[in-house]
């Protein structure tokens, strides 16, 4: 049957594409490293705003150098930021950071507010991360799941559909078979 073919395919699809996400956001986990949203252009092109970028925590800062690209707090002790290395200097125990995108370097960044080390980024996805928590996130995530979950039952559906016009045709067919003798 046509229609439960491509409900099987459909679903197949949306399950291997909600795996897929789940992997990519999991596997890092796993291995040590913290997701970040990217939510300025300070770093584009290199990172555009909305991806994830993947920071592997640091002990020892003085392990960076001029290029790498790293993630630390602001002093408030909240806010992230993720900029490339400018310059490392361990006798005074900062690093000087800039964004791609920024013509100005940033202040010294003291070692203790350095988080680690950014490893690799994924665009798009931190926009996943960003909206998820939102009204309009929980709909999607919930239609999501709800067009799984037709998908698995509208093929069961119509297959029930099809038994009970199969019977009510042997039905027919006895009956006139009766009313012939």
């Amino acid at each position: 049957m046509v229609v439960k073919k491509i409900c099987n395919i459909l679903s197949t699809v949306v399950m291997l594409l909600l795996a897929a996400v789940a992997a990519v956001i999991l596997v890092p986990m796993l291995l040590g490293f913290k997701e970040m949203a990217v939510l300025s252009g300070s770093m584009e092109p290199t990172i555009p705003v909305g991806s994830i970028v993947y920071v592997k925590p640091l002990d020892d800062p003085t392990q960076l150098e001029p290029g790498d690209i790293c993630t630390y707090t602001l002093s408030d002790g909240k806010t992230m930021v993720t900029h490339r290395v400018v310059s490392v200097d361990p006798e005074t125990s900062t690093l000087v950071t800039k964004g791609d995108a920024n013509e100005a370097e940033d202040g010294p960044v003291a070692f203790s507010q350095v988080f680690g080390e950014t490893k690799f980024h994924l665009p798009y996805l931190g926009y996943i991360a960003m909206n998820i928590k939102t009204p309009t996130g929980i709909m999607v995530v919930c239609g999501v799941l709800v067009v799984v979950i037709l998908l698995n039952f509208i093929p069961a559906i119509i297959d029930a559909g099809e038994e009970d016009k199969k019977k009510a045709l042997q039905v027919a067919e006895a009956s006139e078979k009766e009313e012939k003798m």
